[in-house]
């Protein structure tokens, strides 16, 4: 693959309109998308009219003027789109922390007696954190296995399991339909984490039978930097779903002020508090960056991308005590390449030093995320010529690439 061939494939990308959508820094091939989505270059203008114009001008008449006031289930419903809900089963809320709380603590009432949750021991941290606090507050039972073991350990004493569909690490693929329907026949709710998944992938919830899912904005959806996130809830499960944390947003009539909680219909009763409206309408020009897009071609893409940067990077790069340390398979992956290393936090340094911004997780993990819309097989070329040039110079000895360095 030369570069020449690389800007002919790219020439050809029937997704080379999105990336014109976006702002990135000139001479800096950005893969990390899968931590923090590139910004969109409507964002700015968009951010200053709403401050200007709708806050600073409109005021409180904004709410229904600039229609503030629905926007979390109308972003729902762009996201819906993206990841195979129909209408009014997602909706805008909350970050992804707070939304598993909400729906694997929903799950577990649903499905009293059951007392067990399940999830992969080493799934996203902070999700088992949420499941550690749910499990003291409850006295339901945590268990957590290794992913091979998740499918014997659906039993009927699970009430509901919880997991990332692309583990954050390995970006290795858990296969929904089949651990759904697992679950199903057990009687165990789902909850899935599409972190990783929404953006990237081609995501069915209705179909694969999903019964619960939470995803970031942040990430491929290209909210911005802590923009709320969004949660799913099956057609079937919503006169069941009970919010733990009932809110005015998510009452039948806010407005009316009732004394007693009666919550609207739908997954809009996961919402509690008082939208974030800026936050949401950065979000919302995230979503933009979709418009037109089939996201069958958009993973076709990220598949090719990944398989190309993990092949050139394997032969040009694996002198150099290089790994895999995700799916060789791109079908059984995520929009992302991982690689494994002993020195790969100070490689993944010297690399940002360079203009390729990965990012690195422990304990030998370099990580790099192919987001479609923006990233091109140019990108990919280059990346791993830069790649080959830190490992063969010996950049990653640079003291200033040490995890002591980085901590003190």
């Amino acid at each position: 693959m030369t570069p020449a061939d690389a800007a002919r494939l790219d020439a050809a990308d029937p997704l080379a309109f999105a990336r014109e959508r976006f702002d990135l820094p000139d001479g800096v091939i950005y893969l990390d998308g899968n931590s923090l989505g590139a910004l969109s270059r409507a964002t700015p203008e968009r951010m200053a009219r709403a401050v200007r114009n709708e806050w600073g001008e409109r005021l409180i008449a904004s709410w229904n003027e600039a229609g503030w006031v629905d926007l979390p289930q109308r972003l729902g419903e762009r996201i819906g789109r993206l990841v195979g809900a129909e209408r009014g089963s997602v909706v805008v809320a909350d970050s992804t922390s707070v939304n598993v709380f909400k729906l694997a603590a929903s799950a577990l009432r649903q499905n009293t007696p059951r007392r067990v949750i399940l999830a992969e021991a080493d799934d996203f941290p902070t999700d088992v954190y949420v499941l550690q606090g749910l499990g003291r507050l409850t006295g339901a039972e945590l268990r957590l296995v290794a992913r091979d073991a998740i499918e014997p350990a659906l039993t009927e004493e699970v009430a509901v399991v919880v997991l990332t569909h692309v583990h954050f690490r390995t970006g290795a693929i858990h296969d929904m339909a089949r651990l759904s329907a697992r679950a199903a026949s057990v009687g165990a709710l789902s909850v899935w984490d599409l972190s990783h998944s929404a953006g990237a992938l081609q995501v069915r919830l209705d179909a694969d039978g999903a019964d619960f899912a939470v995803g970031c904005g942040y990430k491929y959806l290209n909210g911005g930097p802590g923009a709320p996130a969004f949660l799913y809830v099956a057609a079937r499960h919503q006169s069941a779903f009970q919010n733990p944390l009932s809110g005015w947003f998510g009452h039948a009539e806010p407005f009316a002020f009732a004394q007693d909680y009666a919550p609207v219909a739908g997954a809009a009763r996961g919402l509690a508090g008082t939208p974030p409206i800026l936050s949401m309408i950065a979000l919302e020009q995230g979503l933009a960056t979709f418009d037109g897009v089939d996201m069958a071609a958009a993973r076709a893409k990220a598949m090719r991308l990944t398989q190309l940067f993990l092949d050139l990077a394997l032969d040009r790069c694996g002198g150099f005590d290089l790994q895999a340390a995700c799916p060789l398979d791109p079908a059984a992956r995520g929009a992302q390449v991982s690689l494994r290393h002993p020195r790969g936090f100070a490689i993944v340094q010297a690399l940002i030093a360079d203009g390729v911004v990965g990012d690195f997780r422990g304990p030998d993990v370099l990580r790099f995320g192919f987001a479609p819309l923006y990233v091109g097989y140019a990108d990919v070329v280059e990346a791993v010529g830069r790649l080959h040039r830190v490992l063969t110079e010996e950049r990653w000895r640079d003291p200033r690439f040490s995890i002591r360095a980085a901590v003190t």
